[in-house]
């Protein structure tokens, strides 16, 4: 082991890992590094998104802030090969050094249309791209919603195309479609018009029709209609969308998820308005053919209704006959109307004769006497109803009054209430009362027991047995009462 130096500086562990973050990140500023991201497991929950970068040989872990991230135009994915600009720091809690992020673009073409393959399958597994979905375009629409720049060829191009062609109203949305905020602006677009009101109550009318367009450009620079947030808005939209994305010969994501494909904006235009003037030769035309066929229908039925008419008899051929008959009926019916008056005369003298004053008043004289007779015969009856209806009720009367307790109390007995009105059948149950209430036949007192008064035992008359009378006696029936006085009721 060396001897220690004595004119070495020491440094504490922070010291040391202070000054190497200071050499590296003095010694490397900004820098570009080429590499294959590795690790992706996507953002971290506060927003910031840690991983590596690697090549063949090495291997340097990387880091983007929150803020960062959310502006990147690509974001990160496991096994792309990017471009990272940024610089060079170290972390002192694990004495590593690592990249700060602040922008990442594809490493070339190839990387981008792997990143484009990758994301194509991805969206068609989930049937974003099915044929099944796709929507037919209204064939006249009134309203016209177009989703690109405000300025520009394009907007320009769409306009006059469908001016000329069918003139209807166009509401732009404008958005950006090249940069950080392209896609978010393109995508919350769409979504806008999908959420005006379809029974165009708002102060917006929603569009029958959408088209999104671009004009040409590189794939970096159509990369915006690529985005999964454009994508899936299209797929989503309630209304029926057309993608004008760059020339005939690009391609991106959102026209595999649109209803239609436009080969340029200007093709767009011309595939959701139809050509008025066309439109107005087609309805002359029909207007003519329509004219046509009423006027060889109504000659085809006019000469049915000729050889029909020919195969029918005449009018006064067809009356001929009924008039033949009514005049022999016309002549018949005066004859027959004088013989129905004799005959009916005749019967009226056979009946004049039975229907004399004598005989009617004879008849009124013995239907009187009879209802007499009914009349008296009737009168009796009620009488003896009534008669044995009063003797039932006299009998009725006489049996109430004798089960009456009134007529015992008449006979010189008393009954024995408490105040509340309740009977009491007991000595017992009168001095647990003390107040008492004593009812006679001619009215009601009162009166209370003294505290010392108990009830005396019940005394037989005779200790010996009454030998029973075997002829006379009669087994007591279950519900007689017992051989006292028990309830005066």
């Amino acid at each position: 082991m060396s001897d220690a130096q004595p004119n070495v500086v020491e440094f504490s562990v922070s010291e040391l890992s202070q000054a190497v973050k200071r050499a590296i990140e003095d010694g490397f500023g900004w820098v570009r590094v080429r590499g294959e991201v590795s690790g992706w497991r996507g953002a971290h929950s506060s927003g910031h998104a840690y991983f590596s970068l690697k090549d063949a040989n090495a291997k340097i872990d990387a880091v983007i802030w929150r803020g960062s991230f959310l502006k990147l135009k690509f974001k990160p994915q496991e096994g792309l090969e990017v471009v990272a600009t940024g610089r060079l720091t170290t972390f002192p809690g694990s004495s590593k050094y690592q990249i700060v992020i602040e922008n990442l673009e594809p490493a070339g073409i190839g990387a981008l249309m792997a990143l484009l393959e990758e994301r194509k399958k991805q969206l068609a597994a989930e049937g974003l791209f099915d044929p099944a979905r796709k929507r037919t375009l209204p064939r006249l629409p009134k309203v016209v919603g177009v989703v690109t720049s405000p300025t520009g060829a394009v907007i320009r191009d769409i306009l006059h195309r469908i001016s000329d062609r069918f003139p209807v109203r166009v509401i732009v949305w404008p958005v950006r479609v090249q940069g950080e905020t392209s896609a978010r602006e393109v995508a919350d677009a769409i979504e806008g018009f999908g959420a005006l009101p379809a029974d165009g109550s708002g102060p917006t009318p929603r569009p029958d029709v959408l088209i999104v367009a671009r004009g040409g450009g590189s794939l970096e620079d159509l990369w915006s209609f690529n985005e999964e947030i454009v994508v899936r808005a299209a797929a989503a939209s309630p209304i029926p969308l057309v993608s004008a994305i760059g020339h005939e010969t690009d391609w991106t994501l959102i026209d595999l998820a649109s209803d239609l494909r436009a080969p340029t904006p200007t093709g767009a235009a011309e595939m959701v308005v139809p050509v008025r003037a066309d439109l107005l030769d087609q309805v002359e035309s029909l207007g003519g053919r329509l004219g046509g066929a009423v006027r060889r229908s109504l000659e085809a039925k006019r000469a049915e209704l000729r050889s029909a008419g020919r195969a029918l008899p005449s009018a006064r051929a067809m009356i001929e006959t009924a008039r033949q008959r009514l005049d022999i009926a016309g002549g018949r019916l005066g004859r027959a109307l004088d013989a129905a008056t004799r005959v009916h005369a005749t019967r009226f003298a056979r009946v004049s004769g039975r229907l004399s004053p004598g005989l009617v008043t004879q008849r009124i004289g013995r239907e009187g006497e009879r209802l007499r007779l009914l009349g008296d015969r009737a009168d009796r009856a009620v009488r003896l109803v009534v008669q044995r209806r009063a003797d039932r009720l006299a009998g009725l009367a006489q049996v109430l009054s004798a089960l009456s307790y009134r007529s015992v109390l008449a006979r010189g007995f008393a009954l024995v209430r408490d105040p509340g009105g309740r009977a009491l059948a007991s000595a017992a149950a009168a001095a647990a009362s003390g107040a008492l209430v004593l009812e006679f036949a001619d009215g009601r007192i009162a009166a209370r027991t003294e505290a010392g008064d108990t009830p005396a035992p019940t005394t037989p008359a005779s200790t010996t047995p009454a030998e029973p009378n075997r002829r006379s006696a009669k087994p007591r029936r279950k519900a007689d009462p017992p051989p006292s006085q028990g309830s005066l009721f």
